[in-house]
């Protein structure tokens, strides 16, 4: 008998919860048994009944928000009757009266140990920041159910379907630990569909401009470029067909976030850049013949189009570490423009859509060996294992290690080792053993005597040169780019320092009895908080190597007058005391004190975003800033709205990067346009020939927004001139 629904929901949200119940049933792809059934029912009523009283911002019953999480778990990725229930139950402790042992008692241990995992902390005061301490409670779920993480992402998706209803610093907040945290961490679990959308919608909320120009240009050229690829494929389908070969072929729109970000890096125009959309052949073949069956349709495309050799990527024989396998191909059409092509299995293509759980759908008992995807759930274990007590530290850490793009290295032998890209050849080092990062001195590369902070490139062969008499230094910090050679490192050096202990107490010592003074622990504790210390392995150290001598210490057991109020001065600063949900005006007028961040030197007319620091003029940056981001990720709380009031008199900075032809008479055009046209005041110019072309950077002041566009129309205007863009910092 199906329960009644309680009667705070009207009677049409009692059909709609229905509805939705029935379309996650729909959505549900695994094992669905009559007790399968039974036990995601009991959640789904269970949960119907806790959260009765509940409304989100938009007025909709919060129900709405635990079932469709559950469908993109079952839809989006695949996982079954447990996460689902989960899922369901996500947010019942957090927000209801219910606790995890009911739980646990209703449902089970491992239910409540991923609604546990979910689970937000209650009380954080005193903590630098409550969004790292559960982004890293969430993220050290992976050493023991990675559910925790999937489910994770399915509740940060549907939260970003319906930001609309939040404000706009809510909005930022929360779009920007997407694009901090959760979009990268659905990529590394090969989630390509969820992680496309999660960026999509954090740039529709970071930079709405961007977001609707380019969606727009998109929306007007894809009937053209639908038509073109459509008949780029026929004779390739035509090739396939004479060899036998099966396969069907798809064209692929880029999501708006990739297309910016192509433009971006490639300092592009919208309309010259190839790649928008992509033609994609698909080849429904056992797992033993998908590599020779790739490479074969590979052969009938170049047999029809002239190949861009330099842009093979051949991700089959050597899978992303998130378990991504793909040729991807650039050729010439018969339309002269570039076209991008990506050529896979059907397996290959299920892993690539829903990552991590079509992966495991694939993987037999017989595949021995082990794939990227374990290599990067191992070291994340690893990284957990090792963890910081300092969340921002851990979470940062993970990004650095975790998150990066990867190379592939060799060593002697011929083993394949994978590295986040920028590794150096002491990462490498640690990477094998601690012992051998601990006591290298140098590396042949390439069969090449290199140093160990040579940074690695793809395909290169490393062989680490050791010296028992070496020994970890901290200088080596500046050498190494990821966060397990430096957790290595740290303790490497920690190790060879307790050596110097014994030394390092004989020596104090003797200072003490010479000062007259007793070589206590308080006295100790006195020396090394003067020297920044917290290790007593440190102290005795430094003391063993001279670092702290006697003229140190009895500087700190006599100090001088005044060094006492000096050290209280620190404890002085307090809270702002402004409200958080104050809206401060950005003004010229000195109303609220604030800096303009160099980092991306925001000008009125720019989307901004301001961080209000205790005892700290606002920190004002553009919204889609690359360090924004990163602040609005870990300071979520710290954001305060804001918006632009400037007067007119106050300039502000502005940064172009101009390229164009080497003609005579072109720094005057320049020059004549900006001071004498528009009458602006420039700050910097840098000019620099390379053969017969020109690049240029100009600092230059400007008002607002609307001023410097029509300075970038009218230098896009001079003939020589082929690209103006403006730069995110000076």
């Amino acid at each position: 008998m199906t329960p009644e629904l309680p009667d705070t929901y009207s009677k049409e949200e009692k059909e709609e919860i229905e509805r939705r119940h029935l379309r996650l049933i729909d959505a549900w792809q695994t094992r669905k048994e009559a007790q399968d059934l039974e036990a995601v029912d009991k959640a789904f009523y269970f949960a119907v009944e806790a959260h009765k009283d509940q409304r989100r911002r938009s007025g909709e019953p919060y129900i709405y928000h635990p079932i469709e999480v559950a469908t993109i778990a079952a839809h989006d990725i695949g996982l079954g009757r447990t996460s689902i229930i989960c899922a369901l139950l996500h947010d019942v402790v957090e927000d209801t009266q219910y606790t995890l042992d009911d739980i646990r008692e209703m449902f089970g241990e491992k239910v409540e140990r991923v609604v546990d995992g979910l689970t937000k902390f209650d009380n954080l005061e005193g903590a630098e920041s409550a969004q790292a301490e559960n982004f890293k409670k969430v993220i050290s779920s992976l050493s023991y159910d990675i559910r925790v993480v999937l489910i994770k992402l399915s509740d940060r998706l549907h939260n970003m379907r319906t930001l609309d209803s939040m404000p706009k610093h809510k909005q930022l907040k929360i779009a920007s630990e997407t694009t901090y945290i959760y979009a990268p961490l659905a990529y590394r679990l090969g989630l390509h569909a969820i992680r496309i959308e999660l960026e999509d919608l954090s740039l529709k909320y970071t930079n709405p401009t961007i977001y609707n120009n380019i969606r727009k240009r998109m929306d007007d050229v894809r009937g053209k470029r639908m038509g073109e690829l459509r008949d780029f494929i026929a004779p390739v389908m035509a090739e396939l067909e004479k060899d036998g070969i099966k396969a069907r072929a798809e064209i692929k729109e880029r999501s708006v976030n990739s297309v910016w970000k192509r433009m971006m890096d490639k300092e592009l125009a919208f309309e010259d850049l190839y790649g928008s959309f992509i033609v994609r052949f698909i080849t429904d073949c056992c797992k033993e013949q998908e590599r020779m069956e790739c490479w074969r349709i590979y052969a009938a495309l170049t047999n029809c189009y002239r190949p861009y050799t330099s842009k093979l990527k051949d991700w089959i024989s050597f899978p992303k570490a998130n378990g991504y396998e793909s040729l991807h191909a650039v050729v010439m059409g018969q339309t002269g423009n570039w076209v991008e092509v990506q050529i896979r299995s059907q397996r290959m293509e299920e892993i690539a859509e829903k990552g991590f759980a079509a992966y495991w759908k694939y993987k037999t008992d017989d595949d021995k060996t082990e794939s990227g995807f374990d290599e990067w759930l191992k070291r994340a274990q690893d990284l957990i294992s090792n963890e910081s007590d300092n969340a921002i530290e851990f979470v940062d850490n993970f990004k650095l290690d975790l998150f990066s793009d990867e190379i592939h290295v060799f060593t002697p032998q011929g083993k394949m080792i994978s590295l986040p890209k920028g590794s150096t050849v002491l990462d490498f080092a640690y990477n094998i053993h601690s012992e051998i990062g601990d006591h290298s001195i140098a590396a042949n590369v390439n069969n090449q005597l290199t140093q160990l902070d040579q940074v690695l490139r793809n395909g290169d062969q490393v062989e680490i040169i050791t010296s028992e008499s070496q020994h970890p230094q901290e200088k080596w910090f500046e050498f190494l780019a990821t966060a397990t050679a430096k957790s290595r490192l740290k303790s490497g050096i920690k190790e060879y320092r307790r050596s110097f202990r014994e030394e390092g107490e004989q020596k104090y010592e003797e200072i003490m009895r010479k000062i007259d003074m007793e070589p206590s622990k308080a006295n100790r504790n006195q020396v090394m908080t003067s020297e920044g210390l917290t290790s007593s392995i440190d102290f005795y150290y430094q003391v063993a190597t001279g670092k702290i001598d006697e003229r140190v210490i009895r500087s700190v057991m006599k100090p001088q007058s005044g060094s006492f109020v000096r050290f209280l001065s620190f404890g002085l600063l307090g809270n702002s005391g402004k409200e958080k949900d104050a809206t401060p005006s950005i003004t010229s007028s000195g109303e609220f004190d604030f800096n303009v961040s160099s980092c991306c030197n925001p000008i009125p007319g720019d989307d901004v975003i301001a961080f209000n620091f205790p005892g700290e003029p606002l920190q004002i940056h553009r919204s889609n800033c690359p360090k924004a981001i990163q602040l609005s990720a870990r300071f979520g709380n710290n954001i305060v709205k804001a918006k632009w009031q400037p007067k007119s008199e106050i300039a502000f900075l502005a940064e172009l990067k101009i390229t164009a032809l080497d003609t005579k008479g072109l720094l005057n055009r320049m020059t004549n346009l900006l001071s004498n046209e528009m009458q602006l005041n420039l700050h910097m110019l840098h000019m620099e020939a390379k053969q017969d072309v020109v690049e240029a950077i100009i600092s230059i002041y400007v008002h607002n927004t609307k001023e410097l566009d029509d300075l970038i129309s009218k230098l896009n205007k001079l003939k020589e001139i082929q690209k103006v863009v403006r730069k995110n910092s000076n």
